[in-house]
């Protein structure tokens, strides 16, 4: 019998279709977890896509921690300037423009659900 999950715990709900949450995102708070939770399980259909989403946005999100930047609420558009430059040593321009085109999806739900403030 498979067992019950709790309505309140974010992690556990995705982590029936992806990995473990990031930790920048479960130090956001609860609002913001839920909001993340959502972007991957409810508004993205495509399995590829999904997949391909959530690889780019933890990657940044890998990279945030190393910055010190800790969670999703200290994440300002000069931050996500200088994660390009980064990007660039390494993956092709249509690579990033992919990277930077789930950020902005990601960023932008979690933004209009109250989840933070701002879209950097």
């Amino acid at each position: 019998m498979a067992q019950a999950i709790a309505p309140s715990d974010p992690a556990a709900v995705l982590a029936q279709a992806l990995p473990a949450l990031p930790p920048a995102v479960l130090r956001s708070g609860e609002k913001t977890a839920w909001r993340f939770v959502d972007f991957f399980t409810a508004s993205i259909r495509n399995p590829n896509t999904r997949e391909a989403y959530w690889r780019a946005v933890t990657r940044f999100l890998d990279w945030c921690e190393e910055q010190g930047l800790l969670d999703l609420h200290t994440v300002r558009p000069v931050h996500v300037s200088a994660y390009v430059e980064h990007l660039l040593l390494d993956l092709s321009k249509p690579s990033v423009k992919q990277h930077l085109a789930a950020l902005r999806k990601c960023f932008d739900w979690l933004e209009s659900g109250g989840g933070l403030e701002s879209n950097p």
